[in-house]
């Protein structure tokens, strides 16, 4: 399955006239935060596909302005999915939404470590029956924050989770989606490899395909 994922900047080449003609055989679209509601709601029109999104810890702010086409008012209104904390079946793939990032201060959508850890625990019994039932318990995690000293930065607000280091060791998903940290050197890695887990920085935009989760 070829993948779109997308986080924290409005790409001009995604949002875009010709976003079919470059993106047309995507199936799935993954957003890992801090994108317009706007955004995510003309991407899923566009490409008529699923798109699955978690929340980042500047998103409910409004970003409206910065946008030249907003007649999409809601990403639910176009078939867009909050994963927030849950884990779902999507196109043959077990897939788990991770929201925000580590608290910095006293905004939306941050946890502390010990938080995101509990939610992580709370939904053990579910990848307990996942890999009972198909002999792996996930395939993607899709998060806005990346895992402590992978892809993240030494700074209180980009600092990654301890306990999503725990979810991959534990659990092994074949990819790691995350946002958060921006890229603007193109030199900049884009991926690395934690065990049998590619975890990938999907600023702006980048294409996975899922052939290593078969």
């Amino acid at each position: 399955m070829k993948i779109l994922c997308i986080a924290d900047e409005v790409d001009p080449l995604v949002y875009s006239p010709r976003i079919k003609e470059r993106f047309g055989d995507v199936e799935l679209v993954l957003a890992a935060g801090d994108l317009p509601l706007e955004y995510l709601g003309f991407i899923s029109s566009m490409l008529n596909c699923p798109l699955l999104y978690v929340e980042g810890n500047h998103d409910g702010h409004d970003k409206a302005d910065a946008l030249q086409w907003t007649h999409f008012s809601s990403p639910a209104d176009e078939g867009a999915r909050n994963i927030g904390f849950r884990l779902i079946r999507e196109g043959g793939l077990t897939i788990l939404g991770l929201p925000g990032s580590i608290r910095y201060n006293r905004g939306p959508n941050q946890f502390s470590d010990l938080a995101m850890a509990l939610h992580i625990l709370a939904l053990a019994p579910r990848l307990f029956f996942e890999r009972l039932l198909r002999g792996k318990a996930l395939d993607i995690v899709l998060a806005h924050a990346s895992p402590l000293g992978i892809q993240d930065r030494d700074d209180p607000c980009h600092r990654g989770f301890k306990s999503f280091l725990g979810l991959i060791h534990r659990w092994k998903p074949a990819w790691f989606v995350h946002g958060h940290v921006h890229l603007y050197d193109l030199a900049s890695p884009r991926s690395s490899e934690e065990g049998p887990t590619t975890i990938v920085n999907a600023f702006g935009h980048w294409i996975i395909n899922t052939e290593k989760t078969a």
